[in-house]
C-alpha cells in the first residue's frame, strides 16, 4: 500500500513539472507557430504586398524571413524587455537585417525595441544623407542615429603596407558601437553576417590560422552587458543582394577596403566558389557541418576533455561506439 501511494505521489509530481515545462515553453511555441503574414491594413508596407505585384521576390523574402525566425528562436535572440541596436553600415546585409527585422517585431508575439545605429567614419567622399532619408521616410516610428568618428584616418595610419584595413577598422567601429549601445541601454547588438561570411571565416581559420573556428550565431561581448547577434548566419549572400537589389534599399560602399588588392578573404569567397563548382551543395554542407561536429573525430584533446570524453581515446566511461561513429 505505501509503495502504491509513494508511486502515485511521483506520478503527480512527473506530471506537474511536465506541466510546468509545457508553460514555460508557450511563448517559444507561439513563436515557432506564429504565420509570417498580417491582415493588418495598416501594417501594409511595400514589402507586405509583395504577393501580388511580385510572387518570386515574396517567396525569397519568406525564405530569408524564415531563416532569420528559426535563427532567432534557436540561440533565443528576440525576447520581451529587448532592446536592439541594429548596426546599419550602409551595406545590402545590414539594410536587408533592418528591414526583416521590423517585419518580424509587426508579427511575432514577442515585445522588443529597435533602435538603428550608423557610424560615419569620415572617409572620403561619404555622403551618408540617402540613408538617413530612408529611414526618415520608411521608419519613420523607429529610432535612428548617427554616430561622427574619424576612425579613417586611424584606420589608415595604424595599418601596416600589405595589410588588410578591415581588421582596425572593424575593431575601431566594433568598440564604438559597443559603448554607443550602453549609452543607449541596449541589451543586445545585431550584426549582418551571413553564411557566406561565416564560411569564409571557417576557411580563413583553418588555412591562414590554423584553427578551426567560424563565426557564432551569439556571444556575449567582452564587457559581460551585451549579447551580440548574428540573425541573418543561416542567409545565403546571393538570396540577401538579390533581395536588396530588388528592394532597392540605399547602399553606400565602403571605398577604403575595395581599393586593396591581394586580400584574403577575397580569395575565400573564389575558393568556396570553386568548391561550388565541382559539387552544388558545398557551401550547405559546409555550413551542415558547423551544426553536426563529432569531437571523438578530432585532434583537439582539450575539446575531448571539455565534452567529457577520454582526452587520448575519445570514449566516454561505459559507452562505446556505433560503427556509424567510427572514426575514418
Amino acid at each position: 500500500m505505501m509503495r502504491s501511494s509513494i508511486i502515485f505521489h511521483l506520478l503527480c509530481l512527473c506530471q506537474a513539472w511536465k506541466l510546468r515545462r509545457y508553460l514555460q515553453s508557450a511563448p517559444r511555441r507561439l513563436w515557432s507557430t506564429s504565420p509570417l503574414t498580417t491582415t493588418d491594413p495598416n501594417t501594409s508596407t511595400k514589402s507586405n504586398r509583395l504577393q501580388d505585384t511580385d510572387p518570386d521576390l515574396y517567396k525569397l523574402q519568406g525564405r530569408l524571413l524564415k531563416n532569420l525566425r528559426q535563427t532567432a528562436l534557436s540561440y533565443n535572440m528576440l525576447e520581451d524587455g529587448d532592446h536592439i541596436m541594429v548596426c546599419v553600415s550602409g551595406g545590402k546585409d545590414s539594410a536587408t537585417l533592418w528591414h526583416l527585422l521590423t517585419l518580424l517585431q509587426e508579427k511575432l508575439p514577442v515585445d522588443f525595441r529597435l533602435t538603428a545605429v550608423h557610424v560615419d567614419q569620415k572617409q572620403p567622399g561619404y555622403d551618408g544623407t540617402v540613408l538617413v532619408n530612408w529611414f526618415r521616410e520608411d521608419y519613420p516610428q523607429h529610432d535612428f542615429c548617427v554616430i561622427e568618428e574619424d576612425t579613417y584616418s586611424i584606420v589608415v595610419d595604424k595599418t601596416a603596407p600589405g595589410k588588410s584595413y578591415c581588421t582596425v577598422c572593424s575593431r575601431l567601429r566594433r568598440g564604438i558601437l559597443y559603448s554607443k549601445a550602453i549609452e543607449l541601454g541596449c541589451n543586445k547588438i545585431t550584426l549582418g553576417h551571413h553564411a557566406d561570411d561565416c564560411l569564409e571565416t571557417l576557411m580563413l581559420n583553418m588555412i591562414h590560422g590554423g584553427q578551426l573556428s567560424a563565426m557564432p550565431a551569439r556571444y556575449t561581448s567582452q564587457r559581460g552587458s551585451l549579447g551580440v547577434l548574428r540573425p541573418l548566419i543561416q542567409c545565403w549572400e546571393d538570396d540577401i543582394a538579390t533581395y536588396a537589389s530588388s528592394m532597392e534599399f540605399p547602399i553606400l560602399p565602403c571605398n577604403l577596403c575595395s581599393n586593396q588588392a591581394n586580400l584574403q578573404r577575397p580569395q575565400m569567397k573564389l575558393l568556396l566558389s570553386s568548391m561550388t563548382a565541382l559539387t552544388p551543395t558545398a557551401k550547405i554542407n559546409l555550413l551542415q557541418s558547423l551544426h553536426t561536429v563529432k569531437p571523438r573525430h578530432l585532434l583537439d584533446q582539450n575539446l575531448r576533455t571539455s565534452c567529457g570524453m577520454d582526452p587520448i581515446t575519445g570514449e566516454r566511461e561505459g559507452d562505446f561506439a556505433t560503427d556509424d561513429d567510427e572514426p575514418i
